[in-house]
C-alpha cells in the first residue's frame, strides 16, 4: 500500500516541491487548503494528483475529520504567513497561524492517530539575535520578529508533544530559501525579476533597502528533501537546514545583474523606507552538520546557482507573458 502524507501550506512555494517529491516518491498526497476551489498556481502540473481538503488550520475539529478522511502516515505542517515584515502589521493573524495552528495540528494528530509522523516548518528567525555563529539545534532562541516568536512557540510545543506525548514530531529549522515560485516581494524575486525586466526594457530601476544586510540563502527544492529525510529517521528529532554561508543583498544584486550582462550599480536605488531599521537581523547563518551526518543531505544548488536560476525563471516567463506574482501566504 502506498504511503500517504498531508501538507497544509500544499499551495505555497516549499509545499507544491514538497508535493511533488513525495509523488516521485510513491505517495499519496493530501492537501489541506482553506477554499478549495481557488486556483494554485504552483499546483498546476500536478494538481490531477493531489487531493485537496478544505479545512481551517485554526479548526481542531475540521482537521480531526481531514486526517480521518485521509489516513495520513506523514503530515507535514507548512502553512503559516510567510512574508516576515508583513509580521509586524498582522502579528495576531501571525500568531495564530504559525503558533496556535500548529498546536491545534497536533492535538488533531494526538487524538485521531499518534503513530502519524509530524513535520512543524520552523525558522532560523526562532534565533533573532543569535548568541553564537553560525546556529545549530543547541542554539537558544531569541526571536525578535512577530513571525520569529510564533514559529519559536510552534517549535517548543512540537518538543514539548514529542516528549510528554511519544508523538514522532520534528522541527526543521530552515534558513532562507528561494525559487522562482516565491511571490516578488522576497528580496530574492524582486532583484531576480529586476534583472531580467531592466535586460528588456520593461523596467528602469530597482529600489532595495539595506545593501548590506546578510541571509544565508539556499534553494527550496533542496531543503523540501530535508523535510522528508527528516521523518524517515528511526527517532525524530530538530534539524538545521542550511548552506552555512551567508551574502549580501549587494552581492545578490550583483549576480543577478551580471548575468544579463549589466552592471547593477546603474541600476539599483536605495530607499530608506525598505529598510527594518533596528528589527533588521544579522549573523543568521546555519550549521547544517547534524542534517549532513545523520540524514545524508547537502544542498545541490550553490549562490551562484540559485541566482541564475532565479534570473532565468523570470526571464522566460517576461518572454513568454506569463509572469504571475503569487500572494505571500504559504497556503
Amino acid at each position: 500500500m502506498a504511503p500517504r502524507a498531508l501538507i497544509t501550506g500544499i499551495g505555497g512555494q516549499d509545499g507544491s516541491y514538497l508535493a511533488e517529491l513525495l509523488l516521485a516518491e510513491g505517495y499519496e498526497v493530501f492537501g489541506v487548503v482553506r477554499r478549495a476551489s481557488r486556483p494554485y498556481p504552483n499546483l498546476e502540473s500536478i494538481r490531477e494528483r493531489v487531493e485537496l481538503i478544505q479545512a481551517d488550520l485554526l479548526d481542531e475539529l475540521a482537521l480531526v475529520d481531514g486526517l480521518k478522511t485521509c489516513a495520513p502516515h506523514e503530515v507535514y505542517n507548512l502553512a503559516a504567513p510567510s512574508f516576515v515584515p508583513a509580521s509586524w502589521r498582522q502579528p495576531v493573524v501571525t500568531a495564530e497561524f504559525a503558533a496556535v495552528g500548529a498546536t491545534a495540528l497536533l492535538e488533531a494528530i494526538r487524538h485521531v492517530d499518534p503513530e502519524i509522523r509530524f513535520y512543524q516548518a520552523s525558522s532560523s528567525e526562532i534565533f533573532g539575535e543569535p548568541r553564537e555563529v553560525p546556529q545549530n539545534e543547541e542554539t537558544p532562541l531569541s526571536p525578535l520578529t512577530p513571525y520569529g516568536i510564533a514559529k519559536a512557540y510552534a517549535h517548543f510545543v512540537t518538543r514539548s508533544y514529542r516528549r510528554r506525548y511519544g508523538l514522532f514530531a520534528c522541527s526543521g529549522i530552515l534558513y532562507n530559501h528561494e525559487s522562482p515560485r516565491r511571490p516578488l516581494d522576497f528580496v530574492p524575486r524582486k532583484i531576480a525579476h529586476a534583472a531580467a525586466a531592466i535586460a528588456r526594457g520593461l523596467q528602469d530601476e530597482l529600489l532595495l533597502g539595506d545593501l548590506e544586510a546578510r541571509r544565508d540563502w539556499g534553494y527550496a527544492a533542496d531543503y523540501t528533501r530535508a523535510m522528508w529525510l527528516m521523518l524517515q529517521q528511526p527517532e525524530a528529532d530538530d534539524y538545521v537546514v542550511a548552506t552555512g554561508i551567508s551574502h549580501t543583498v549587494r552581492e545578490l544584486a550583483e549576480c543577478a545583474f551580471g548575468h544579463v550582462g549589466l552592471d547593477w550599480n546603474e541600476y539599483v536605488q536605495t530607499d530608506e523606507s525598505l529598510q527594518r531599521g533596528r528589527a533588521e537581523l544579522h549573523d543568521l547563518v546555519g550549521d547544517a552538520d547534524k542534517a549532513r551526518d545523520r540524514l545524508g543531505w547537502a544542498p545541490s544548488v550553490d549562490f551562484e546557482g540559485l541566482v541564475h536560476l532565479l534570473v532565468d525563471a523570470d526571464r522566460e516567463r517576461l518572454a513568454g507573458g506569463t509572469l504571475k506574482a503569487e500572494p505571500s501566504r504559504e497556503d
